[in-house]
């Protein structure tokens, strides 16, 4: 593979596109880091991303957010997995396509709700009618996810390897 040691890859997408899974396994098969962003700011809070929405909502939530993208892009040889919402701010998407290869991991709503659907630790689904909600966040979010991403992979797949795979033929076409 001739990607650059040292470069990071940024995976963002709804809720449930596989982010987190997806990544931690991209990073294993590419010998970098994995940072998930979410989990980076509960061990530095000490709560979870949960607690953070419920005690100081959602804007001070990104506030936290965005503050911590930025430390992270001073880090190399990552694969940084962001939350489904940090592409809504301008600055944000700017931070990530600065810090290295941007995936947008595209799962439709329905397959994120699938995946989601027992999910007790989503805030922005704690909503009568979660599906809906999900669909709402996809069409609001999708063009800025397309507009950040330096490509898309699609993330429906039933298996994570499949997805992984793909990522990295996409990469070596970059290269």
């Amino acid at each position: 593979m001739s990607l650059a040691p040292e470069a990071s890859i940024v995976l963002i997408g709804l809720m449930g596109a596989g982010k987190t899974t997806i990544g931690a396994a991209l990073a294993k098969r590419l010998s970098k880091s994995f940072v998930d962003v979410d989990h980076e700011l509960e061990a530095r809070t000490g709560v979870s991303v949960a607690t953070i929405f419920e005690v100081e909502g959602e804007a001070h939530f990104r506030d936290r957010e965005t503050a911590t993208m930025r430390e992270l892009a001073e880090r190399q040889n990552m694969v940084l997995s962001t939350g489904g919402g940090a592409v809504i701010r301008a600055e944000n998407r700017t931070i990530l396509r600065n810090i290295g290869t941007v995936i947008y991991l595209h799962a439709p709503p329905e397959v994120s709700y699938q995946r989601l659907r027992r999910s007790r630790d989503r805030p922005l689904l704690k909503t009568e009618d979660p599906l809906a909600r999900l669909q709402a966040l996809y069409r609001d979010r999708d063009p800025f996810y397309r507009e950040t991403a330096h490509f898309v992979i699609e993330s429906d797949r039933e298996h994570c390897g499949q997805v992984v795979q793909a990522v990295v033929e996409r990469l070596q076409l970059q290269a």
